[in-house]
């Protein structure tokens, strides 16, 4: 990993609400190609850190570069412009509405002309060819494009968000905790669908909770612990119980076998 240049970096973030500060310093550096975990026990300050790399959140301190250069978002819309696209728990899908809506949701696109410009119709034939070229690109396997998202199973709903996730990001992929809510099989069939973002040379970042996905997909592990990066961890080279007590604390950074850290 160590030729790939870096995407994304973080640099001293420091966010604090009132009394509380949920990160403390934190660094970050996100390299092309790779699928990045994030994990943290509760109050590590992972979703902060999340949060201020989207756009959700305006850190108080620090700095966060893109490509080398540095960026000020004050909105997740800032962050889309620059193709950083993320896909939250709750997935923000229109349940009603179809799948090929659903990805064009926000950024509908117009008929050309008079009918687009001024009677603001959309080009439902356009937005409905990409998806299906979009889908079929990541290998998606829905039967029709057509169909309402509120008749898709949680795994198929997921792969809808992370497809579109996939399909506008120019940059980077955020997913936060995608096989949360998920069985066996759909836990396995979003995963299948990361590593196919992360295929087609999208770098995708990963907040998740679910050791065994972590280690099954990740090319490096972030730890956050206490609102700082503890570590960075190469999956093939620790154990899970190793990490699980670099995140708690149970073993501290300068304890960690130098062999286990990534670079």
């Amino acid at each position: 990993m160590a030729t790939h240049k870096l995407v994304m970096q973080a640099t001293g973030l420091v966010k604090r609400y009132g009394q509380v500060t949920a990160l403390d310093g934190a660094d970050f550096e996100l390299r092309a190609g790779e699928i990045l975990a994030v994990i943290g026990d509760n109050g590590a300050g992972k979703s902060s850190l999340i949060k201020a790399l989207s756009g959700a959140t305006v850190p108080d301190e620090g700095e966060i570069r893109l490509d080398g250069q540095p960026i000020h978002f004050k909105s997740p819309m800032d962050a889309r412009k620059v193709g950083i696209e993320t896909v939250y728990q709750d997935l923000a899908v229109a349940p009603a509405m179809s799948i090929a809506e659903n990805l064009f949701l926000g950024r509908e696109l117009r008929r050309e002309g008079f009918l687009g410009n001024v009677l603001r119709m959309l080009d439902k034939k356009k937005m409905l060819e990409i998806s299906i070229a979009r889908m079929n690109d990541l290998k998606v396997g829905i039967r029709s494009m057509t169909q309402a998202v509120e008749t898709l199973s949680g795994g198929q709903r997921q792969c809808v968000a992370v497809a579109r996730a996939a399909a506008f990001a120019e940059h980077v992929v955020i997913l936060d905790e995608p096989t949360a809510a998920l069985g066996v099989k759909e836990g396995n069939m979003v995963l299948e669908l990361i590593r196919r973002v992360r295929d087609k040379g999208l770098p995708v970042i990963l907040i998740s909770h679910n050791m065994p996905h972590v280690f099954e997909i990740a090319d490096r592990i972030h730890v956050a612990r206490l609102g700082k990066r503890a570590a960075i961890l190469d999956p093939k080279k620790i154990s899970m119980s190793d990490t699980v007590a670099v995140m708690t604390g149970a073993m501290p950074p300068e304890k960690i076998p130098a062999e286990c850290l990534a670079h």
